[in-house]
């Protein structure tokens, strides 16, 4: 049987698809609507995210990206309704400026804590862009990605979603807000380690959002995309103070290091 995604429920109308079996613990996270459901990134590509949802929901889907890594697009390919920010389009077009034999080193760097599904193998492993999809979308048509932009909002029918604009990590990466408070943050925020370090990345920015973020009145919870679910929302304060304790010790470039806060770090 293949266990490879773990289901948690935040509440009746959010879901958590995580993939614990691997290194790098990503989250995708299902929203119920009336008219439609949100997914909100699709994982590594290891198993069939897709099959999951069905278990859900039988709602039309609709993908949103936080941000065009590997990780986060890996089960784009099942499904055709695909939103991405502006900033990022390109890359989710065209593909990701990482050569796949990284790509695929990176996704087994560490051993799986838990087995992947028999007919997962790296070397047929694609990283997801449409220019990659040799048949176009799942059911032979064309994918249809639609951008996004700051403040843009989802409506899933009696669920409303607010599209926030987070550049650091990645120049189109992207919280979620929905009314009920609950702050979908991908590789913003999350108890690990922070990356501004990449070439694609911009420590000063990623500041810049943690402090956007700070600002928000209404967070009742905070949803990564990696590691440890259940975070406190104190967690924004702390690294909006950290990044301030590096900026102002002139190393908010890259090239700085490591630098540990004790739940997270921050390599810039």
């Amino acid at each position: 049987m293949d266990n490879w995604f773990t289901v948690e429920k935040i509440n009746d109308k959010t879901f958590a698809i995580s993939e614990y079996g691997h290194w790098e613990q990503v989250h995708s996270y299902l929203l119920l609507g009336a008219k439609y459901a949100l997914l909100i990134d699709t994982g590594l590509g290891i198993g069939n995210i897709k099959k999951e949802v069905e278990k859900l929901t039988s709602l039309p889907v609709k993908v949103v990206t936080t941000h065009v890594h590997w990780d986060h697009i890996g089960g784009h390919k099942y499904f055709e309704d695909i939103y991405v920010h502006q900033d990022d389009e390109n890359w989710l077009r065209n593909g990701l400026p990482i050569p796949a034999d990284i790509i695929k080193r990176s996704i087994m760097k560490e051993h799986f804590t838990k087995n992947p599904p028999v007919d997962f193998n790296i070397n047929r492993y694609k990283v997801f862009s449409e220019a990659s999809m040799d048949l176009g979308g799942p059911r032979g048509s064309e994918y249809f990605i639609r951008t996004l932009k700051d403040n843009d909002i989802l409506d899933l029918g009696d669920r409303k979603i607010r599209i926030i604009h987070t550049p650091g990590h990645s120049p189109g990466h992207i919280c979620l807000l929905d009314e009920q408070g609950q702050l979908f943050t991908g590789d913003l925020i999350y108890s690990g380690t922070l990356y501004a370090f990449y070439p694609s990345t911009d420590p000063v920015k990623f500041k810049e959002s943690i402090d956007k973020i700070s600002r928000l009145s209404n967070i009742t919870k905070i949803l990564p995309g990696h590691n440890d679910i259940n975070i406190p929302l104190d967690i924004i304060e702390r690294i909006k103070y950290a990044f301030t304790i590096i900026d102002n010790k002139n190393l908010l470039k890259q090239g700085s290091g490591i630098f540990d806060f004790k739940d997270f770090k921050i390599q810039i």
